[in-house]
């Protein structure tokens, strides 16, 4: 296989076009706040803003209404304890040792 030459002016013209689109990025602006809610024994259907009436929930209500909500979530693991870990690592329990509950 022959190796192909890059002429100057497709250098340019590539060298150009990804300045371009390096420089129309996302503007220095305002950072998104991003809030993650971890509590034991909280069920889905246990918060105001998903229809209980039992336990009022007025400010996670509110910033349910206020923000973006991911409802459906999905762990690597079936217990507590691991899912937990990998969720706060980014990593999967498996990697550090961490695959059943030891409590």
């Amino acid at each position: 296989m022959k190796p192909q030459r890059l002429t100057r002016r497709e250098f340019l013209r590539s060298t150009l076009g990804s300045l371009t689109l390096a420089s129309t990025g996302s503007a220095a602006g305002a950072k998104p706040n991003i809030l993650f809610i971890a509590a034991d024994d909280l069920g889905y259907r246990e918060l105001g803003i998903q229809g209980c009436p039992d336990v009022p929930t007025p400010n996670i209500d509110s910033l349910a209404q206020n923000g973006v909500r991911f409802t459906d979530g999905y762990v690597s693991a079936p217990v507590c304890s691991p899912t937990r870990a990998g969720w706060i690592t980014g990593r999967y329990q498996q990697r550090f040792g961490h695959e059943f509950n030891t409590g």
